[in-house]
């Protein structure tokens, strides 16, 4: 049996949602564990995908489902239509919130790395789920590391005008004021903070 939601595109007609044959929670029962969103944020080069893909690693050696949605990756698909103006980036996350919220139905913890500069954004995402199923991590190194870091190369570029909007110099970047973790990554060895994020799924009874 099926009905209509508001979740339902208003631009789409005749449309109905449908019922999976297996929900969440007989999923965790399954798995041994819930699922959750792990939004990290943070400037480029704050170590968001380093951190990321270090607690998923962890995850899947405890035979925990995990998966990593990166920025950069995402960018080569499903928003390689995207720039990076205001609404470009807004259109970004939107995309990513209900994706990451695809993979919570599935059961699975995801843990997506993405700048997400602007407050209003993230908590449109948040606003998907359940407030215990998300978990916004602040990757709090300053701009200045950041910058000294430069993986990419993409501050000296920003820095001569090559790259336009880019966060943290020519387009701005607002911090979390209430995430559920913060990390600072500038100066916090990567298994400290691994660590200090397994601590919390375990605290709020995500994984044992």
């Amino acid at each position: 049996m099926s009905h209509s939601t508001p979740e339902a595109n208003s631009k789409a007609k005749n449309i109905i949602w449908h019922h999976a044959s297996v929900n969440r929670q007989e999923r965790a029962a399954k798995l041994g564990h819930k699922s959750a969103i792990l939004w990290f944020t943070g400037l480029s080069g704050s170590g968001k995908s380093t951190v990321a893909n270090a607690v998923n690693l962890a995850l899947f050696e405890k035979g925990i489902a995990s998966y990593v949605l990166d920025g950069d990756n995402i960018r080569h698909g499903l928003c390689k239509d995207l720039g990076f103006s205001d609404l470009d980036r807004e259109e970004n996350i939107r995309r990513i919130g209900e994706v990451a919220k695809l993979f919570l139905d599935a059961g699975i913890i995801v843990l997506t790395a993405f700048v997400s500069p602007f407050r209003a954004d993230r908590e449109k995402a948040r606003s998907l789920v359940k407030k215990q199923e998300f978990f916004e991590i602040y990757c709090a190194a300053d701009l200045e590391t950041c910058e000294k870091r430069d993986p990419k190369g993409l501050y000296a570029k920003a820095r001569t005008g090559e790259i336009k909007d880019f966060t943290g110099i020519s387009s701005p970047y607002e911090e979390p004021l209430k995430p559920e973790i913060a990390l600072n990554t500038g100066t916090q060895q990567l298994h400290n903070c691994v660590e200090f994020v397994l601590d919390n799924l375990k605290t709020n009874q995500v994984i044992s």
